[in-house]
């Protein structure tokens, strides 16, 4: 079970945009986007086959796993995070401060 997801809310940890938070849009291996962080200028030249325009375009950057941490709302910080098997059999998340599930 992964303890981080598409759609959680995280705060990064380390590098340039330590401390700031956002909302994962895509897990790779290893890797995150999060929505609005680490910001790169790529230039690309234009097609118009593809109806693609040239220029200079702004897009989220990966960043690793490691440098980002579940934002836990109660402690109002970022928070590690375990994994738990119910009495039902299901496996959930919780914070590891508090012990609070994180999926109801």
């Amino acid at each position: 079970m992964n303890k981080i997801r598409k759609g959680d809310e995280v705060v990064v940890i380390a590098g340039r945009d330590k401390g700031r938070r956002g909302t994962i849009v895509k897990v790779l291996e290893g890797q995150v986007l999060v929505e609005g962080i680490n910001m790169v200028k790529r230039h690309t030249k234009p097609n118009p086959q593809k109806n693609v325009q040239g220029g200079i375009v702004q897009r989220e950057a990966a960043l690793d796993i490691s440098n980002v941490m579940l934002w836990n709302p109660a402690a109002k910080k970022g928070d590690r995070v375990g994994v738990r098997t119910l009495a039902d059999g299901r496996k959930v998340r919780f914070f590891k401060s508090n012990k609070e599930v994180v999926d109801a």
